[in-house]
């Protein structure tokens, strides 16, 4: 709902001509020689040390073979990309910086690259989800972006977008981690609450319905350790770091402490692991959670039409991003509107978006000093 009193208005976004990517400044083939000389490096250590760096469950989804071949394909952009900067005089550094990684890669084996092989280890890197994850992000989210925008004159390299990559990077691999404590703290401490028919019944109904029932279930427990999170002050401290982004798209919302999101995915895993579902319900509720975290910070102005209403989306998650008085400490949910409804936190003033984003308080700029941030005094 909007309010009466408030005059909303349009965004009036920064100035970012100097930030868009045009042909022949060099820029756009510094960047993709840089891209895939860097994501190929590190896809060969992914063959080479298979036991360190990758997961075993998604090592069960993909094909080794297929991702040899997007491998040899990468080498040669990357290397055509970047001696195309030196031919162009412009942007040779990240050319060579492509150059360079793609150059290792092929030292290390990396056109016909097998490996070692995969010994089982409790914990791994997880480097694997990391490439994987980007670059269907990259590929998926920033042609959504340019091809249906919010705000056209929002550049994909905007300010900080550099920071936001360090946490996409930081917490992906942190996901190994993350799993390690989630999948030990949920039995640990909430064993006595585990119901042999509860799961049971849970199990006997079809998969699409556990799955709806999983969407409900963890949306509402991730509702209120979100709700926490702004509410309690010493936890605010800690949520302000995700809010501090003042430029919204897909990588914005890898902007989180490291401290909140193990809580949240902590917490996240009790209903999971005590509504006990198939494999196949919970894998597909994982893939709906991940795509979505990701779609309601976009910068996208897709009319989801009456959908808006049953499920979060980009506008409906903006406005909790939002700096503008009415919607400060509201939007907490994640999948379904439903709860903010019940509970008195909905603002959807239809069909305005925000004109600011960030918190009232401008947080530092740097990963170290919003890492600290939580543990500084008279903050």
């Amino acid at each position: 709902m909007a309010t009466p009193s408030h005059e909303y208005k349009a965004r009036q976004t920064p100035d970012m001509s100097g930030r868009f990517l045009r042909p022949g400044q060099g820029r756009i083939s510094g960047y993709l020689s840089a891209f895939l000389g860097v994501m190929s490096f590190l896809t060969v250590l992914c063959f080479l040390y298979p036991s360190y760096l990758t997961t075993a469950d998604l090592r069960n989804v993909y094909n080794p073979d297929d991702i040899r071949r997007v491998l040899r394909i990468a080498i040669c952009v990357s290397l055509a990309f970047g001696l195309s900067t030196f031919a162009m005089g412009r942007r040779k550094r990240m050319g060579a910086v492509g150059i360079l990684f793609t150059l290792a890669a092929l030292a290390l084996g990396g056109w016909n690259v097998h490996g070692e092989p995969v010994q089982p280890r409790e914990l791994a890197i997880g480097l694997d989800w990391l490439l994987l994850d980007f670059l269907a992000s990259v590929v998926i989210f920033t042609f959504i972006e340019k091809v249906i925008p919010r705000y056209p004159e929002q550049a994909i390299l905007r300010p900080e977008w550099r920071l936001d990559l360090v946490y996409f990077g930081f917490n992906h691999l942190a996901i190994g981690v993350l799993l390690l404590v989630g999948n030990a703290f949920a039995p640990l401490v909430f064993g006595w609450a585990t119901n042999a028919r509860v799961q049971e019944l849970m199990t006997s109904l079809p998969v699409a319905v556990q799955f709806v029932v999983l969407v409900f279930a963890a949306d509402l427990v991730q509702y209120w350790i979100h709700r926490a999170f702004h509410e309690v002050p010493w936890m605010w401290k800690f949520h302000a770091v995700h809010h501090s982004s003042e430029h919204m798209d897909w990588l914005a919302g890898s902007r989180t402490h490291f401290a909140e999101t193990l809580v949240d995915r902590s917490l996240i895993m009790v209903p999971l692991y005590l509504l006990g579902p198939d494999k196949a319900a919970l894998d597909a509720y994982v893939v709906f959670a991940a795509l979505l975290a990701v779609l309601i910070h976009a910068n996208v102005g897709i009319p989801f039409g009456p959908l808006k209403w049953l499920i979060t989306t980009p506008q409906y998650h903006h406005w909790h991003h939002s700096s503008d008085k009415p919607a400060i400490d509201t939007n907490y949910a994640a999948h379904v509107p439903l709860y903010d409804k019940l509970f008195g936190t909905f603002h959807m003033p239809h069909p305005h978006w925000p004109a600011e984003y960030g918190t009232t308080k401008r947080l530092p700029r740097t990963l170290w000093a919003q890492a600290m941030y939580p543990f500084r005094r008279g903050d």
